[in-house]
């Protein structure tokens, strides 16, 4: 058998069997319907799932039966909502049926999991800070303080990481090749910041970005997108002089619009500057 075949038949199997286990689990209760006669059956009927999505009983018949029916993404949101389909299971049925996922815009505000924080703290030879869905700095390490500042001093956009590269002045002479970091942020901020085109908090610190750097105001129009994981950064830190770092930007899991960015010391030198940051610090606060 062809393979492409055999995988898209497994596929079927696979969201068929999806399909018929969200169905069971639910009673008509949970999605406000009468329960009528008396039902020989676990969960739902078929046809009372097909009524709640609005598609016709026997086509959804076939999709619990595996047939070979392409589900449009409309359908598949209304099969969602009709089964009470939480984030993470739509997505498993999306995929299913070979198809992305609709994309989801946060809002309210951003809280960093408890057990992220506890990653930071313990990362004490990395610099590493979380980013929120606006590239907001929302938590940082005692290593990223060492070496970039202390972000506890700045607030409101300030804390912004596309702030403090184009208008924030001591973070922009930390950067060796400021126009290359520059550039490359700028690019990346573009592509995450399209899911959130009109977004008045994206739109207004995009204004505010374009009045204080002129910068930002040339390369904005040029509609350059990015979407590196990892790269390379120098510094020249007031201190200790020349740093080098790698860093790599992970999303974190459930909270795609949370980024966790870690910097690791790119040779030795670095490791050994860092570490006596580190130690000047501690002196510091006692």
């Amino acid at each position: 058998m062809d393979v492409r075949l055999a995988a898209n038949d497994n596929r079927r199997r696979e969201f068929a069997a999806f399909l018929r286990s969200r169905r069971e689990r639910l009673t008509p209760d949970d999605v406000g319907l009468p329960h009528g006669f008396r039902r020989r059956a676990r969960g739902l009927r078929r046809e009372e799932v097909a009524l709640l999505a609005g598609v016709g009983t026997t086509w959804y018949t076939w999709l619990e039966q595996g047939r070979d029916v392409r589900p449009s993404a409309e359908v598949l949101g209304a099969l969602a909502r009709a089964l009470k389909l939480d984030a993470t299971e739509q997505r498993h049925l999306f995929a299913l049926s070979d198809r992305p996922a609709p994309e989801t815009r946060q809002s309210g505000p951003e809280v960093v999991p408890a057990p992220l924080l506890r990653m930071l703290d313990s990362m004490t030879g990395q610099p590493a800070y979380t980013l929120g869905r606006r590239w907001d700095i929302l938590a940082w390490n005692r290593a990223a303080v060492a070496v970039f500042g202390d972000y506890a001093e700045l607030g409101g956009d300030a804390r912004n990481t596309m702030w403090t590269v184009f208008a924030n002045p001591a973070h922009r002479r930390l950067l060796v090749d400021w126009e290359g970091v520059a550039r490359a942020a700028l690019a990346m901020f573009r592509a995450d910041s399209a899911r959130y085109a009109g977004d008045p908090d994206f739109a207004r610190l995009i204004a505010a970005l374009k009045a204080a750097s002129p910068e930002f105001r040339a390369w904005w129009p040029k509609h350059e997108v990015l979407q590196p994981l990892s790269g390379f950064k120098q510094i020249n830190h007031p201190a200790a002089k020349a740093m080098a770092f790698e860093y790599t930007s992970l999303a974190v899991v459930d909270r795609s619009d949370m980024k966790l960015v870690v910097y690791t010391p790119a040779d030795p030198p670095t490791t050994l500057k860092l570490a006596a940051l580190l130690r000047a610090a501690d002196g510091a606060a006692t």
